[in-house]
């Protein structure tokens, strides 16, 4: 049996000395796209909190980056241009990551979000583990994605995962070669997530080996003879798509995308971490082609 205490968990914190290199900005500084980070649905992760590394690099690109904290509402919705919604959590769940795990979205909800992408709206969507791909399970339906509420765990190690060009893990794309070669993609770090099914006109970004198992247990980070588990070998841990008339990026894993300090030795997590130093220009280009700017 392996257990991570959930105290782990809790004592992440945001690394907000994380500051790395942007030698050339999208906009001049607050005259870009309004990025909207959700906030609205018991998230995890939002813009002043584990978030806020995050929303420093999109503010450093130009962005103008908002709380959302209203039902998901196409009036709302259009007051901007990229919708970031992290780990969101149903209120049964914030503070018991057992199972079951319902939507963190309404039905309507759902229906006004995808029509807002259909009709030209820029949609991230970041899922990581048990709860929280169970939570999301439902809203990646609706564009075609399959969750499956597990973790992603290679069955030869422990540690981070690595996808990389050469092993075909990482795929080239418009995600991964930027707006020009400088901002070229090679490998990047996730810290424990899902595995999830793309749609066949999604792209994907991140691609599982052979060596990754799914895990599906009752409890979060509890893992025993019992746990259901099965290969999720070619499966995706990020992809992207167009919808419509506008844009997707789907991921399975949050902590990549932030910079925190974890635990009573503060050890560096996601974009902070050494192992992780392309990690950065990959969120860069995901938000600069949901904002049309590599097109």
């Amino acid at each position: 049996m392996l257990i991570i205490p959930m105290v782990i968990v809790a004592q992440q914190i945001a690394d907000t000395a994380y500051h790395p290199p942007l030698p050339h900005p999208e906009y001049a500084p607050g005259l870009g796209s309004v990025v909207f980070i959700d906030e609205a649905h018991h998230n995890f992760h939002t813009k002043e909190g584990r978030f806020k590394p995050f929303a420093n690099l999109l503010a450093r690109d130009g962005y103008r980056v908002q709380s959302y904290k209203d039902p998901f509402k196409t009036k709302e919705l259009e007051k901007g241009k990229i919708l970031v919604i992290s780990n969101a959590l149903h209120e049964s769940n914030v503070s018991r990551w057992i199972v079951p795990n319902p939507s963190a979205f309404t039905k309507e909800e759902i229906i006004e979000l995808e029509q807002w992408v259909s009709n030209g709206g820029s949609l991230f969507l970041i899922a990581d583990h048990m709860p929280l791909s169970g939570a999301a399970k439902d809203l990646a339906a609706a564009f075609g994605f399959e969750f499956t509420n597990g973790f992603a765990l290679d069955s030869n190690s422990k540690g981070n995962t690595y996808f990389n060009l050469n092993e075909k893990t990482l795929v080239e794309s418009q995600l991964t070669h930027g707006r020009d070669s400088t901002e070229s993609i090679h490998q990047v770090a996730t810290f424990t997530g899902q595995a999830f099914k793309i749609p066949g006109d999604a792209t994907p970004v991140l691609i599982f080996d052979k060596n990754y198992v799914n895990f599906l247990p009752d409890t979060a980070w509890v893992f025993h003879d019992q746990t259901a588990k099965y290969n999720v070998a070619g499966w995706s841990q990020g992809a992207f798509k167009k919808h419509g008339q506008g844009k997707l990026v789907v991921f399975g894993e949050a902590a990549m995308f932030t910079a925190q300090l974890a635990g009573p030795n503060k050890k560096q997590i996601g974009m902070n971490s050494p192992d992780a130093p392309e990690n950065h220009q990959l969120l860069l280009n995901i938000i600069h082609w949901l904002d049309g700017r590599l097109e």
